[in-house]
């Protein structure tokens, strides 16, 4: 953990939440796609949190992962290197978050940098993994390898063609939401707020 300090009170309490949410048992299964998918020569973390981290902190795991998904020809990062440098290490990193934004992974599942380098957040380390491995599987494009049943397909898109006469006679029907009023009117209605006048 790089140039981060203890944390007490509040901060140590969120920082406490945002660890809970890391699961153990997601982690061995993203181990497993990744060593399926990338191959043996990646190697295998230390069970565990920091074992984790470890194993993706220098973003090399990462873009080898990015990579296997694409082509030989298409590959997004071209040059992938192992470095103690911790800029190049960042940089790699980031190198894959883009990647995996122009994959198809929403923004909003996309961990931060730091999230991964300083361990401030796993659990969204994890959660861009999965949401890379279910784009992977939806994509059904030849490119992913493991067990299917580690992610779940995404919704694909399923659009409809109406005719110009479909659409006008759908707007002679009075949706279910829209109520009915069953011929009750507002006759003898008050405003809201209003008292009855009572003529005596």
């Amino acid at each position: 953990m790089a140039n981060q300090g203890p944390s007490y009170g509040f901060s140590r309490h969120i920082q406490s939440k945002i660890e809970k949410k890391y699961e153990p048992e997601l982690e061995e299964r993203l181990v497993e796609w990744i060593i399926a998918q990338c191959g043996s020569e990646v190697g295998r973390p230390e069970a565990g949190r920091m074992g984790f981290q470890s194993w993706l902190k220098d973003g090399t795991v990462l873009s080898q992962l990015i990579n296997s998904l694409y082509s030989e020809d298409s590959k997004p990062i071209k040059k992938i290197q192992s470095t103690d440098k911790a800029f190049k290490q960042m940089e790699q990193v980031s190198q894959f978050l883009k990647a995996a934004e122009r994959y198809g992974v929403n923004k909003t599942d996309i961990f931060q940098t730091v999230d991964l380098w300083e361990s401030k957040d796993l659990a969204a380390v994890q959660r861009t993994l999965m949401a890379l491995g279910s784009i992977a599987i939806t994509k059904n494009d030849g490119y992913y390898r493991g067990d299917p049943n580690w992610f779940h397909k995404k919704a694909q898109e399923n659009k409809r063609d109406f005719t110009e006469e479909q659409l006008r006679q759908g707007q002679n029907i009075i949706g279910l939401q829209m109520g009915s009023n069953q011929g009750a009117s507002q006759a003898g209605m008050s405003g809201y707020g209003l008292g009855r006048q009572i003529i005596s």
